[in-house]
């Protein structure tokens, strides 16, 4: 399968790909702890089988000193012992604002409950923006085939510079 269309070597497509990091920043930039934003949009792309974002979560994880464990272990964090209580909530509103379209009911008042015990107001902002935004980056990518495997730490930032 090859890649369909280069996302980075497009003049439309690169000024929204800019404006869309500039919307990751401010999520980037916010007190919610950086392991807990890779370990959620690892989960999301995951559940959505898009290899590029897995690919750049994992190194980018990785390079910030997440553990193979832990990194291993995400797409069973129910069956783990590794995450904090905060980071199963986290994972828990990552996986079912992720599977909307699975005639998932929503994020339920259990997991909403265990996000606002263990979050602020500006980390549940920035995360309910994360799990909107991985998503969104999920779909750019599984839809043009961008395949997983070549990614190196900071990649994305420097295509986007």
């Amino acid at each position: 399968m090859d890649t369909r269309f280069d996302l980075f070597g497009n003049e439309l497509a690169l000024r929204f790909a800019k404006r869309f990091a500039n919307a990751g920043q401010v999520i980037h930039s916010s007190t919610l702890p950086k392991s807990t934003q890779e370990l959620v949009s690892l989960r999301a792309s995951q559940i959505n089988g898009c290899g590029w974002c897995i690919d750049m979560h994992t190194r980018e994880a990785v390079a910030d000193g997440e553990s193979a464990v832990r990194l291993n272990l995400v797409a069973a964090w129910r069956e783990a012992t590794v995450f904090t209580e905060a980071e199963q909530a986290a994972l828990a509103l990552a996986e079912e604002g992720t599977r909307l379209a699975d005639a998932h009911p929503g994020v339920s008042d259990e997991t909403w409950a265990q996000v606002r015990e263990h979050y602020d107001d500006d980390q549940i902002a920035a995360l309910v923006a994360l799990v909107a935004l991985i998503n969104a980056a999920n779909r750019l990518a599984v839809i043009v085939h961008q395949r997983g495997g070549s990614y190196e730490p900071g990649m994305f930032a420097a295509a986007l510079a």
